[in-house]
């Protein structure tokens, strides 16, 4: 295969021995933070992500991404050797995309872009992802994705050879060593969060509450947050939340409405899971699958994307295409009851793994550099 880009890519230079210097956008996401070696010693040093505008001096917030701007390009451009582009970018149209691609060529700065969605979950519509990607994928000097589906779905469409890279860790220490809480009866969780576009809740929920409800010792819960029934919210959806109660007043199901969890209040929820079920209709990677393996709670996931290349998981047919295919929910549940499947990572193996993710970002940004 022939990597057309890789002609227009900046000239090799020499380096000295400081730091490479990356602007990453984001930094502050915790696989962007993983993504690095856990003893900061593999010489990369990511630049903090600007604050935008409005947000508070104290907030960790990193969107909008300020660095997709071409006058911060302009006026950062001796700070940073590479440019390296995750996700943030939901806001940028085509054209903007190419004036930033053009502003970092005039620069010589390399482009860098790890594709974790080749369909955004949060954009019903999927032309203005389609369109931001034929411009950044051909652009980008180097390729990333996080399975080997991903990179042939690229390889496919823009002819593009992309380097795999497994998603490291995002639950840390000491809560990634923790043992699971003992229980006595089969929890299974859907967390609705704010009911993005890639969801189909109720279809998969019914599914849940019908099979649950003929297992002994087995219990559903739904957890959503609270803008989706407060009517100002823009993830506001009152059918959802009216389907959600309904279900709970015919005694179905458990359902928690909530803001949104910190951390702490996350890995709780996940670990008192034994089954986590995605109900998604399209979309192509998943940090909530990363979480779970990092906790011991299995997950049934959706066809639409490569979740199964990702960690391992149990499979039912949904896409956006195909709708979903309730009998292959079911078996999946099922199994997950009869099996009780303990898919865990150890703290040890998601180390390796994250020094293994640490190198390969470096090497490939070395050689973009020297």
């Amino acid at each position: 295969m022939t990597d057309q880009t890789a002609l227009s890519a900046p000239q090799p230079r020499e380096r000295t021995g400081r730091p490479l210097r990356v602007a990453s956008v984001p930094s502050g996401h915790v696989y962007v933070r993983h993504c690095a070696d856990e003893q900061a010693a593999d010489g990369v040093v990511r630049l903090a992500d600007p604050r935008p505008n409005g947000a508070p001096s104290t907030s960790e917030r990193w969107w909008p991404p300020v660095m997709l701007d071409p006058a911060w390009v302009d006026g950062h451009h001796a700070e940073f050797d590479v440019f390296h582009l995750h996700f943030g970018f939901d806001a940028q149209d085509p054209a903007a995309l190419a004036d930033l691609v053009a502003t970092l060529r005039r620069h010589g700065k390399p482009l860098v872009y790890t594709v974790h969605d080749l369909r955004n979950p949060h954009q019903v519509d999927p032309e203005p992802h389609r369109a931001a990607l034929d411009v950044l994928v051909p652009a980008a000097d180097r390729l990333i994705t996080l399975t080997p589906g991903a990179a042939e779905e690229i390889a496919r469409r823009w002819s593009r050879t992309a380097t795999v890279l497994p998603h490291p860790h995002v639950v840390e220490q000491p809560r990634l060593s923790r043992p699971r809480p003992p229980r006595d009866r089969f929890r299974v969780g859907l967390h609705a969060k704010s009911v993005r576009p890639n969801m189909a809740v109720l279809p998969v929920v019914r599914v849940l509450a019908e099979t649950l409800a003929e297992l002994p010792d087995a219990d559903l819960v739904v957890n959503v947050h609270h803008e989706v029934g407060d009517p100002r919210a823009h993830a506001h959806a009152p059918a959802v939340l009216d389907g959600l109660r309904a279900l709970e007043e015919h005694g179905l199901l458990r359902l928690h409405v909530h803001d949104y969890f910190d951390d702490d209040a996350l890995w709780d929820y996940l670990s008192g899971l034994d089954l986590s079920v995605l109900p998604y209709a399209f979309g192509t990677h998943s940090g909530w699958l990363e979480a779970c393996h990092d906790l011991g709670t299995a997950v049934v996931a959706p066809t639409c994307g490569f979740f199964a290349q990702q960690r391992p998981c149990l499979s039912y047919g949904h896409t956006a295409e195909g709708g979903l295919d309730e009998e292959s929910l079911r078996t999946a549940v099922l199994e997950a009851y009869r099996t009780r499947p303990a898919w865990r990572a150890s703290a040890a193996a998601r180390a390796a793994e994250r020094a293994v993710v640490a190198r390969a970002h470096r090497d490939l940004y070395r050689d973009l550099t020297r």
